[in-house]
């Protein structure tokens, strides 16, 4: 084996080497991601947010022409007379 042919093929080591150090860090970090998606638990809608679906979709059907946030502050305010609202108080 002459001298050539070891520096090649200590080169292609090398090589390897660094590219198995990159898939290495990517799946590293690609398992971390997965974790910490599996790991968040999405919380049940709260008596607001029910409520607001239910008024919004109503608003909507009786002016699908306005704007979503003139609809949203519609039926915010009615969130504040509502007797949703007192029940969810208590």
């Amino acid at each position: 084996m002459s001298i050539d042919e070891v520096i090649r093929l200590l080169q292609e080591i090398k090589d390897l080497g660094q590219s198995g150090k990159e898939t290495a860090s990517k799946a590293k970090s690609t398992v971390k991601k997965a974790k910490s998606v599996a790991k968040k638990v999405k919380r049940a809608p709260s008596a607001y947010n029910k409520y607001m679906a239910k008024t919004l979709k109503q608003l909507k059907k009786k002016h699908p022409r306005s704007n979503h946030q003139v609809l949203f502050k519609r039926a915010a305010k009615s969130w504040k007379r509502s007797a949703e609202r007192k029940r969810s108080l208590k």
